[in-house]
């Protein structure tokens, strides 16, 4: 953390910036408070998010929406209102999304999470009812006053998520703020204050009342951060991830047959821990998709674990069993469709290479893995590497290095057959009239064909193809 100075002087430039002193002088202009607050001044006093000239500023005043509205008025900028109902009116100025919204001081009835908006007039009471005391700090412009009621500041020295009042309270008013402790334990480092983690282990249930929309947002926030796996320790210890990813702390109870020292549980998250690294080295940003997969790959194994004779533990295709678990699981968290696809595939691939470290692949194999994968080639590349966490370090460099020889055979035979535009030597209107057919079923099935005989053979060349295609169309009939 930065000093205080350090703080403040970022803060004050901030405060300076053209759109900012706008706002600043208009509401002081028309005799209103205006404070920035939230995420902005607590990363000031972090040493982080404030560069840049494309950053979401949040700003909270005594004046109500239709006076907000006023007060922009002579900016002559085109203002959104979705959020008038919660008291926020939002503005465009200089590439800044700007979101001002009057001082709240809700009551909730403890059945859902949207509460009866009441507005306030007070600050200090207004940054009482937030989430945490970190995020419950705020800077009034153009004054340049800090204002932190509830001890944000000595929390950050502490690395501490606390609670502005009893966490009974703020986690009863929106249960959506147990998911965020997780999720700042991710972003931030810091850990949950042990009155916050207990009460978030009581009232965990009350998530239910929370959308599902809601619940996902916060997820891929969480994933997305710096220390995912911190993050999801904290759901799971505190039992929030029974109620919304419960595939993960079952696996907990199992064990990794091919780490014998982990359970899948820890075994998953050393993989992701993995995932992360691989994708910086590899100059990736981070990637959800790939993140979903990596911490899911697993969770067909609960129940396809079976003891053999020997003692040995398996889990047969709990590879295909988890890309069907995963795709429930993020279809009732309202994920998009591609997402949900890719994470299936990913996981329903995760054991191919495991094939191939045990015995040397044809170019035909190899062809087949890359046209499997798709468009997920690259993740799936640091899947199957994450998903190598043995202590044993003689196994490890062995299966190392059988994915760098698979990497360099996939390059290779790329470069020489383009394997990223795979295709059969001929196309659908060239099969049709080789063979006088019209569109039908008979067309797909001599493209299937042919396309099994460039994974084979690799390119054929027109005339061969059709040779082939000919001599499969007369054997078949």
């Amino acid at each position: 953390m930065d000093s205080v100075a350090d703080a403040m002087a970022r803060l004050r430039e901030l405060a300076e910036r053209p759109a900012v002193s706008q706002l600043a002088r208009l509401f002081q202009q028309a005799g209103f408070e205006l404070a920035i607050v939230g995420g902005t001044v607590r990363d000031a006093f972090l040493g982080r998010g404030l560069t840049g000239d494309d950053i979401d500023l949040d700003f909270t005043t005594n004046a109500t929406p239709d006076q907000t509205e006023a007060v922009l008025a002579p900016l002559g900028k085109t203002l959104w209102d979705a959020g008038r109902r919660f008291g926020t009116i939002g503005v465009r100025l200089g590439g800044y999304l700007c979101e001002i919204t009057t001082y709240r001081s809700d009551s909730y009835d403890g059945t859902t999470r949207k509460p009866e908006v009441e507005f306030g007039d007070s600050l200090e009471a207004d940054l009482s009812r937030r989430d945490f005391t970190v995020n419950a700090m705020a800077l009034q412009v153009p004054e340049l006053k800090l204002v932190d009621p509830t001890g944000g500041f000595d929390d950050l020295l502490a690395g501490r998520l606390r609670t502005p009042g009893g966490p009974e309270i703020s986690f009863g008013d929106d249960p959506l703020r147990m998911l965020r402790g997780a999720r700042f334990r991710a972003q931030l480092g810091f850990d949950l204050d042990p009155e916050a983690a207990e009460a978030a282990r009581r009232m965990a249930p009350s998530l239910e009342i929370v959308a599902a929309e809601r619940v996902q947002q916060e997820l891929a926030k969480l994933l997305l951060a710096p220390e995912p796996s911190a993050g999801i320790r904290v759901l799971v210890d505190t039992g929030l991830a029974e109620q919304v990813l419960p595939e993960v702390p079952a696996l907990r109870l199992e064990i990794d047959e091919h780490a014998r020292h982990k359970d899948v549980y820890e075994h998953s998250l050393t993989a992701l821990d993995r995932a992360l690294e691989l994708e910086r080295a590899r100059g990736h940003e981070p990637d959800l998709v790939l993140r979903l997969a990596v911490l899911l790959h697993d969770i067909g194994k609960p129940a396809t674990r079976a003891i053999e004779p020997g003692g040995g533990v398996t889990f047969h295709h709990h590879d295909v069993l988890g890309a069907r678990l995963a795709t429930k699981r993020l279809k009732a968290l309202r994920f998009d469709k591609s997402t949900i696809e890719a994470v299936a595939d990913l996981i329903r691939l995760h054991l191919r290479f495991f094939g191939y470290a045990e015995g040397t692949w044809t170019d035909s194999a190899v062809r087949r893995y890359v046209r499997d994968a798709g468009d997920q080639l690259e993740r799936l590349h640091i899947l199957s590497r994450a998903d190598v966490t043995t202590r044993n370090k003689r196994k490890a460099d062995r299966l190392a290095h059988a994915y760098d020889d698979l990497e360099a055979r996939i390059a290779g035979l790329a470069e020489e057959e383009e394997l990223s535009r795979l295709r059969p030597d001929l196309d659908g209107e060239a099969i049709m009239r080789i063979l006088g057919l019209k569109p039908g079923r008979e067309v797909g099935e001599a493209y299937r064909f042919l396309m099994e005989a460039r994974l084979d053979s690799g390119p054929l060349g027109p005339e061969e193809a059709e040779r082939r295609l000919l001599g499969w169309w007369a054997e078949r009939n």
